[in-house]
């Protein structure tokens, strides 16, 4: 992985927590922050992910679009799967 280094001010208690983690973990400092912030990373991009769709999703005439879409293939007559 390719590294850069960077200072940053966090707060004493939340250093401590950290540092706590950090031990029972048997990791470095920069390790735990870094992998937390990974995490969070991905968990935002989720949320902006799942909130792009909501917004699309949530167009009534997207909506009106997909269930007619889904309509005319639920009225082919075909139940058995991907034959169409």
């Amino acid at each position: 992985m390719n590294t850069k280094k960077v200072a940053i001010t966090i707060p004493k208690n939340i250093l401590i927590l950290i540092d706590n983690i950090s031990r029972s973990k048997g990791m470095s400092r920069s390790k735990t922050i870094t992998t937390m912030l990974e995490q969070k990373l991905v968990d935002e991009n989720a949320a902006y992910l799942k909130r792009a769709y909501d917004a699309v999703f949530d167009d009534d005439a997207i909506k009106a679009e997909q269930e007619s879409t889904a309509l005319w293939f639920e009225n082919t007559g075909n139940q058995g799967g991907q034959e169409w």
